[in-house]
């Protein structure tokens, strides 16, 4: 019985020491001056950080929806924002109207996140994971800004193409006659006018203009408020 028990023991240790010495590596959690849960691998020369979601934030992350006040979820907005030149009332009506403050929703369309963000746009803003609510907010302002410069600052046509992308707002030279995309347009204009928002006046003015259906000579229906 001990001879077999030492072959056991002798068995193990040799397995161990014939793994590769990279399996080795201890991977360690620590969190920054910012309150950011960062995972780093200790063996590795170049250590990279890894989820930029504070504890707070990776906790609430887990299910169910991200309190708007938090003040760690304050600051991904707001530096967001400042990258972007954006106004963080826009950022947090988008947000609050894409996916009601849960990092983890997703849509019937595969958008993913607080911003509710394409797999096609996630892509091309470089975010590796979705679900994580600093990356979301990066992607998603970045997406923003690069529609506000595309369509002269028009904020309608901005909101319609981040619904219905710049195709379908290219097409119709103005917002698409989707009920979806006119709605969205009403929802995230309305929270981000409302008195309570926050909006900074000298980052965006309301359009002077009401939005107005018109039916061109082709008999294409579009909506404008220029």
């Amino acid at each position: 019985m001990t001879r077999r028990i030492i072959a056991v023991a002798l068995l193990v240790a040799g397995t161990w020491f014939s793994l590769p010495s990279r399996s080795c590596a201890q991977i360690a959690s620590t969190v920054d001056e910012h309150g950011k849960l960062v995972f780093v691998n200790e063996d590795s020369p170049n250590p990279h950080g890894g989820s930029t979601i504070s504890p707070a934030l990776a906790k609430l992350s887990a299910g169910g929806s991200i309190d708007p006040t938090d003040a760690r979820l304050e600051r991904i907005v707001h530096e967001a924002a400042r990258r972007h030149n954006l106004d963080p009332a826009l950022v947090k009506a988008v947000i609050s109207t894409e996916s009601g403050w849960n990092p983890r929703a997703v849509s019937r369309k595969g958008a993913v996140g607080l911003m509710q963000l394409i797999p096609e746009t996630a892509q091309r803003y470089g975010v590796g994971n979705p679900f994580d609510p600093a990356q979301n907010v990066e992607g998603g302002a970045t997406h923003l800004r690069s529609l506000l410069d595309r369509y002269n600052g028009d904020l309608s046509k901005t909101l319609a193409a981040y619904n219905a992308g710049e195709r379908a707002v290219d097409q119709s030279h103005g917002i698409p006659g989707y009920r979806e995309t006119l709605g969205y347009v009403r929802k995230v204009t309305d929270a981000y006018f409302r008195s309570d928002s926050g909006r900074d006046p000298t980052l965006w003015s309301k359009p002077s203009s009401p939005m107005r259906r018109e039916v061109g000579s082709d008999g294409r229906v579009v909506f404008t408020n220029e």
